[in-house]
């Protein structure tokens, strides 16, 4: 259906709950006229990292997730600050959440994770030549977890669903696993062709 079809006409704030806002927008449909609000979340962009060591391992966190309850295992990632450089944003978050730092910064890609409902886009960053520098620096309410696998064994994890989180699993398609993304050279560890 062509775009033209919707014309906006204002947006009306519903509740602030930091990491988005409901907003209901408002818009009318030509040519009927008919006019109606659309529930919306409208947040800041998110950025995932997929940290790898020299040897090939992947820096992955356990942490608990309260939509469904459970811990989960995935990639560091986080919200982009205002202003903020999103690879610049996928460093801070790295460190924070593992405590490691990389020696290079690959973009992968961007999605709308939800352009039904939501406004943002999370970016999918490469993190390579990942070393520990210190301790994890968590935000007050996060415990994390950190542990390293071999980028071979990612693909097993999806299959067997110990990886879930849907933008996780999106980020390793990125990566292509079977092949280098563009500008990033051989990866250590990935499975052979």
């Amino acid at each position: 259906m062509p775009r033209r079809h919707w014309t906006f006409l204002r947006r009306a704030p519903v509740t602030d709950q930091r990491i988005f806002r409901v907003v209901n927008d408002h818009y009318r449909f030509e040519p009927s006229g008919a006019e109606r609000p659309f529930v919306v979340l409208d947040g800041p962009d998110w950025i995932n990292v997929i940290p790898l060591t020299p040897e090939g391992e992947v820096v992955l966190i356990r942490q608990y997730r309260h939509g469904v309850r459970e811990v989960t295992l995935e990639i560091p990632g986080g919200m982009v600050d205002p202003g903020e450089d999103p690879a610049v944003a996928a460093a801070r978050e790295l460190r924070e959440e593992t405590g490691y730092e990389a020696g290079r910064i690959v973009r992968l890609g961007s999605v709308w994770p939800n352009p039904a409902i939501q406004t943002n886009a999370c970016g999918t960053y490469l993190a390579l030549d990942c070393r520990r520098v210190g301790a994890p620096e968590p935000d007050p309410f996060e415990s994390i977890e950190v542990e390293t696998r071999p980028l071979a064994e990612i693909p097993k994890l999806v299959a067997e669903g110990t990886i879930r989180h849907a933008l996780v699993v999106l980020a390793f398609g990125f990566l292509g696993i079977l092949r280098p993304p563009p500008g990033a050279g051989p990866l250590p560890g990935a499975p052979a062709p």
